[in-house]
């Protein structure tokens, strides 16, 4: 795939053997295109109408180059390099300069943001860099975020933005033309957002981010002649990473990136960059998409133009169809078209991507018989169905470049179309493990998947029980399956997600976690079904801030809630008992679980990943500890069932 025309320079995006890390398209991207914009970077909290500063190629090589000779000098070759930095220019530069350098870079953030402590220590703890990138102004935070938790050994600091780097590396000698990178190095830890365990660093290779990339780009027909990708994702986080600097820099695509917060405090700043870029390629989690068409107030729709949008990838958490219809309804008459939603799926050890829906459909929905498919099975229902007795998925496509299969996990054979168990990819952009943990590394990247095809779905893929019978798969599938399966021998090992999920009419549909399945009275429940119930249940309950989770009592698997409430309540304790009421009803009658316990939470208090996923293990820590019960004054069994 090239996107080259007459006259342009030669831009040949297959990666090769010389040409498979992110410096060397870097080195090119300087080379071809030297006077082209870069990355802007849209501060807002310069100028609340937002500051665009932009570095173009030669400049962002020029500066990550003098930076990497900085880091050289100081033997940061082959050690971790921490970019623990505010959003912005300085961040690109930092991650870019560890990468010439030959080091392992470590994106992160700084202390400054909020409600994540644990987790930058827990990270900082792991990886031990040698050296902290920064800005001027978060270095006096960073030594006090490393004296007020004890950690020994403070790292060097240097502050990307600081005036005086050319005098430091003068008295530097730097052999940068003997540090090359290689494709099979590790590029940088991709440290998980922790939902349901401790962070883990997944050892990401130049090979594997720069083989993602032009997957990505393939699946979704992206063009540096025509496209521009804007993003407020993170760049820690693995989706904000490749989409806003690997695509970017790999693809020689413009990147206009901003502050999450800016998006948090005003939505509509994200959509007005959309409309300012035509051929726009961006992505955002589910929440993200929902929270736009909530807050986005209609007089400033209209001067919203998204009819030259070119990819709006929802991913990165469960997709609901209601936010689809809700988003499609409030910006359709912007020009938001439906095949620019691309529903998808990854995750970091996968680099990222991993499916995404077919260019130029709207996604597709389909209702599953809900009983069924806690059994193990995906069977559709028709439209007429009664209320609470189906699931409605969606489809989050096909892979590109990789093979995606559905796995009985107790016995590793693959299962047929129709079935539910866990998804398993294979592919180079598959991580070759975990920083430091050669144990969960071997759990995680493995070589077992039988060559012989499971004759019937998993049942319940977590406790391997059995499940209803389903059509078994044809000789003819079974030989063609097998065939294949034996042609791919040699393409690394497969990566098992821990995702539960079921291919089903030519399209992969992710039904939940392992960890999180909440099995009741020998029935499954995906937490995410009965979050998006409960928070429709009461209209003081704040949305996408639920977490349901299975608690053991007495032996057997309790169901837990808790919610937090508006922060329009001034008197939570006079309408917990009407919610209470609510939710039990809704979660009865369109779920038949019984819920245990129901905490209404102060806003704020439901713990949530880096990433704004609802951490439900961390939830569950919580609820143990009696957090809610100390800080609303509940007694033990406020809202629990008899």
């Amino acid at each position: 795939m090239s996107a080259c025309h007459e006259g342009e320079p030669d831009w040949e995006l297959r990666p090769t053997a010389e040409g498979a890390t992110i410096v060397h398209h870097l080195a090119r991207a300087a080379e071809l295109t030297p006077g082209e914009s870069a990355f802007t970077f849209v501060d807002y909290a310069a100028d609340p109408s937002g500051r665009r500063n932009t570095v173009t190629w030669a400049e962002l090589h020029e500066r990550a180059t003098a930076m990497a000779e900085i880091l050289v000098g100081e033997g940061a070759t082959g050690e971790r390099v921490a970019v623990v930095a505010p959003q912005g220019l300085e961040y690109v530069v930092g991650f870019l300069a560890a990468l010439r350098a030959g080091a392992i870079a470590v994106p992160l953030f700084p202390p400054s943001l909020p409600g994540h402590d644990e987790r930058l220590a827990s990270a900082l703890a792991d990886a031990r860099p040698v050296c902290l990138l920064t800005t001027s102004g978060e270095r006096e935070a960073l030594a006090e975020f490393f004296a007020a938790r004890r950690i020994p050994g403070v790292p060097l600091t240097i502050a990307v933005d600081s005036p005086d780097l050319d005098e430091s590396a003068a008295g530097l000698e730097a052999d940068m033309a003997s540090v090359r990178p290689r494709p099979e190095d590790c590029a940088y830890l991709q440290y998980t957002s922790g939902s349901t365990r401790a962070p883990s660093g997944v050892e990401i290779t130049h090979a594997n981010v720069v083989a993602n990339v032009h997957q990505a780009l393939e699946a979704f027909d992206i063009h540096r002649d025509r496209n521009h990708v804007v993003s407020w994702l993170p760049l820690f986080h693995d989706m904000g990473l490749v989409l806003a600097l690997a695509i970017p820099v790999v693809g020689g695509i413009h990147s206009v990136i901003t502050d999450p917060l800016a998006f948090v405090q005003q939505p509509v700043r994200w959509l007005r960059l959309l409309s300012d870029y035509r051929g726009a390629f961006t992505a955002a989690p589910n929440f993200a998409y929902d929270y736009c068409a909530r807050r986005v107030r209609e007089e400033h729709r209209a001067d919203l133009a998204l009819h030259h949008v070119a990819v709006m990838i929802n991913g990165s958490e469960p997709i609901r169809p209601e936010t689809l219809s809700r988003f499609q309804e409030a910006f359709g008459p912007c020009g938001v078209r439906e095949e620019m939603i691309r529903p998808s799926y990854g995750l970091a050890e996968a680099t990222v991507f991993v499916s995404t829906s077919p260019t130029g459909r709207a996604p597709r929905v389909t209702s599953f018989d809900r009983e069924l498919l806690g059994q193990g099975v995906a069977g559709p229902v028709t439209e007429g169905a009664a209320t609470g007795t189906f699931t409605r998925l969606v489809a989050c496509g096909r892979p590109v470049g990789q093979e995606v299969v559905v796995v009985d996990p107790e016995t590793c054979r693959r299962l047929p179309d129709g079935s539910v168990g866990e998804i398993w990819v294979r592919g180079p952009n598959v991580a070759r493990g975990y920083w430091r943990s050669p144990q969960r590394t071997a759990e995680t990247f493995t070589e077992a998947l039988a060559e012989s095809v499971a004759e019937g779905p998993a049942g319940d893929p977590a406790r391997a029980r059995s499940a209803a019978p389903s059509k078994v798969q044809s000789s003819a599938q079974s030989k063609a399956q097998s065939s294949a399966q034996s042609s791919a021998r040699g393409r690394g090992k497969w990566l098992r997600t821990g995702d539960l999920g079921v291919m089903h009419d030519g399209g992969l549909y992710v039904t939940g976690r392992i960890k999180d399945l909440i099995i009741v009275d020998g029935t499954n429940h995906y937490p995410q079904d009965i979050e998006a119930t409960v928070q429709e249940a009461h209209a003081l309950i704040r949305y996408d801030h639920v977490a349901a989770f299975a608690l053991t009592v007495d032996g057997e698997e309790r169901l837990v809630i808790v919610a937090e409430h508006s922060r329009r309540i001034n008197d939570p304790g006079t309408e917990r008992d009407a919610v209470a009421r609510a939710v039990r009803e809704a979660v009865g009658a369109g779920h038949g679980a019984p819920v245990h316990d129901f905490v209404l939470a102060p806003p704020g208090t439901v713990p949530r990943t880096s990433s704004g996923k609802v951490a439900r293990s961390a939830c569950r820590r919580h609820y143990l500890a009696g957090t809610w019960t100390e800080r609303v004054g509940m007694t033990a069994g406020l809202g629990r069932s008899e």
